[in-house]
């Protein structure tokens, strides 16, 4: 007998447990008077996060369960096993989703039988520290410091009126302005930074690496790739140390006030004095071009 492709596949969907396939979704509200400056903090596996920024003095929290079931009996049975808490302490937030139990005898992607994303309002004045095991964050613009991990998801952040840590294991990180000090890190995606008023750190292991540093440096500031494009915008009256250097491309500088050292433009090194010289800025790729250039002051 003749085995198509069609018929194997409907039989292998024969045997997937019954669980993988249907979803039920339950949904947990909490609500919290806060003041300003608390920290929101925010821990669940695979699922996604979201902080909006919100008007007034609450944090409103929405836990969407979505459990792999097929009837509201077996549902409320894999949820004895969820240990999900959303409560306030002192002027801090808390919620977080944990699954008890060990992934043994599942697919890669059916643990746990339960994934919680968490939609979050916090007030604008608010600190926030977000992870997630295998989903995305989000985070709108927000007064205070941001950290947020994944292991295998997108990053992406407003306007933060303070520092930010952000990393990834397999995704993309946009951040849109930063005030404070900026680290970011991901190790199979791309990295944009629309403006940083700070020192940045941002690397890469997979992806292009693009930032915005609005007035002078106020520290080192480091961009790199393993395989990728790295693009720098800096102010024309900027004084800093240039140390870029690439194994795989060429490097073009523009409307810059430069004295080089060494390197030159075109070349795969480029190291010199920018308006008399500074902090320093590391430029760094294994496999692609740097691009370095003079913009006029931006309006703040």
């Amino acid at each position: 007998m003749k085995i198509t492709a069609l018929t194997l596949a409907a039989g292998l969907l024969a045997f997937l447990p019954l669980s993988a396939q249907a979803k039920i979704v339950r949904h947990v509200e909490k609500t919290f008077t806060v003041q300003p400056g608390g920290t929101l903090k925010v821990e669940t596996s695979g699922g996604d996060i979201v902080a909006h920024t919100g008007v007034g003095d609450q944090v409103r929290v929405v836990a969407k369960q979505t459990i792999r079931a097929s009837n509201d009996a077996e549902a409320d049975e894999v949820l004895q096993k969820l240990e999900l808490t959303i409560a306030q302490q002192d002027n801090n937030v808390v919620a977080v989703a944990k699954y008890a139990g060990k992934s043994a005898g599942f697919f890669s992607g059916v643990w746990p039988p339960v994934t919680v994303d968490f939609e979050i309002t916090v007030p604008e004045k608010f600190n926030a520290e977000l992870r997630t095991s295998g989903g995305d964050i989000m985070a709108g613009n927000l007064t205070g410091t941001v950290g947020a991990r994944t292991s295998g998801g997108d990053i992406q952040l407003g306007r933060i009126e303070g520092e930010v840590h952000a990393s990834t294991s397999g995704g993309d990180i946009k951040l849109e302005q930063a005030t404070g000090p900026v680290k970011l890190h991901t190790s199979g995606g791309d990295i944009e930074v629309g403006a940083v008023l700070n020192t940045l750190h941002a690397s890469t292991s997979g992806g292009d690496v693009s930032a915005k540093i609005v007035g002078g440096l106020k520290g080192d500031c480091l961009l790199s790739t393993s395989g990728g494009d790295v693009e720098a915008v800096v102010e024309t009256g900027a004084a800093f140390q240039l140390d870029a250097a690439t194994s795989g491309g060429r490097i073009k500088d523009r409307n810059l006030t430069i004295t080089v050292e060494s390197g030159g433009h075109g070349k795969t090194k480029l190291k010199g004095t920018v308006n008399g010289g500074g902090p320093l800025l590391k430029l760094r790729t294994s496999g692609g071009d740097i691009d370095i250039n003079g913009t006029a002051a931006a309006t703040r």
